[in-house]
């Protein structure tokens, strides 16, 4: 059953691969990426976002207030979605299929089981608790937030769950039958991601650690005033920088467009995709200029992810127009 949406996705999800063939401004090959990694990054942070839900429900509420299968179907219907999408700007490898089929059948077991759990064993707990959270619940909605603030910036597989688990046991004097019921739960979840977590990180160190920084070419700004920028060369198309990737890199752009800056590639692409947020479900009239692939209510935060493809070119006065309007910039999905 957890394999299933592979085989779907991989028979039925396909598009027509067409080749991109176009001359790139940073010339070194080890920073050129495939400019359909920036679709298919995104089913990785599908997850990420997941959890952000997640830990936002747990603010004020119960693990069984989740909707965890709006998240595992979220995740295999975009996957499906950015696979077509990924043929027509040159298709996905398969070392970045096997990453995503192997992130996505595992966050479907996680997250089935937890909702099995928490939908019947978890709910009868909370019932006979009452309104009020328990400490142990309100250790874990901390816990919860976090997590997500981690996996925004290094993968998951790096994040320290002993010591969460000891931060479990020292709530041992909170006794009530719920607090017992959450210590055992949570302790159970914890250490089964951390031995999983040692599997993923031999499997990572056996293939090889993705490359933690990336190029682009900007112009028009003075980059001395942005923090976690190196130059590496300037000519007449524009000056290429190495920064950090992931969340690190949005903010990076954000400031490069904030102060008047262009971006005119990146990684040898000249189109990326991003999420924008809005507190309504239409679309705010300038989002409507711009390719909007889906769109996505966020459970705790009651407003609506925005997937949306653009030319690198315009993607810093994508950013500009962003401020002073009802449009957030969540995150852009490097390659």
């Amino acid at each position: 059953m957890l394999l299933a949406p592979v085989g779907y996705t991989e028979l039925a999800c396909h598009g027509d691969r067409m080749s991109q063939n176009r001359t790139s401004l940073i010339t070194d090959a080890k920073f050129q990426r495939a400019e359909s990694a920036t679709f298919l990054t995104y089913p990785e942070w599908h997850i990420v976002f997941a959890y952000d839900d997640y830990a936002k429900v747990l603010e004020t509420g119960d693990l069984h207030d989740f909707d965890y299968f709006r998240a595992i179907t979220g995740f295999w219907g975009f996957l499906c979605d950015l696979t077509g999408i990924a043929d027509a700007h040159g298709g996905g490898g398969s070392d970045v299929k096997a990453m995503v089929y192997t992130i996505g059948v595992s966050s479907t077991a996680e997250l089935a089981a937890k909702a099995a759990y928490e939908e019947t064993v978890g709910r009868l707990f909370t019932l006979i608790r009452g309104q009020d959270h328990s400490v142990t619940d309100k250790e874990s909605a901390r816990l919860a937030g976090e997590y997500v603030q981690f996996l925004h910036q290094i993968p998951w597989y790096k994040y320290d769950f002993p010591n969460d688990l000891a931060k479990l046991d020292n709530l041992k004097n909170a006794t009530s039958l719920r607090d017992v019921e959450r210590r055992f739960a949570l302790g159970v979840e914890f250490g089964g991601k951390s031995a999983y977590a040692k599997l993923i990180a031999q499997a990572v160190a056996a293939t090889g650690v993705a490359d933690l920084e990336i190029r682009s070419v900007v112009q028009g700004v003075n980059l001395q005033e942005i923090p976690g920028v190196s130059i590496i060369e300037q000519s007449a198309n524009g000056t290429t920088i190495e920064t950090p990737r992931y969340a690190e890199f949005t903010e990076i752009l954000k400031n490069i467009a904030l102060k008047g800056g262009e971006v005119i590639e990146i990684a040898g692409n000249d189109e990326i995709m991003l999420t924008a947020l809005s507190a309504t479900p239409q679309p705010p009239k300038f989002l409507t200029r711009y390719t909007i692939l889906t769109q996505l209510p966020r459970q705790g935060y009651n407003d609506t992810r925005w997937l949306i493809t653009l030319p690198i070119p315009k993607l810093a006065q994508f950013i500009r127009q962003t401020q002073g309007s009802k449009v957030t910039l969540e995150h852009i999905f490097d390659y």
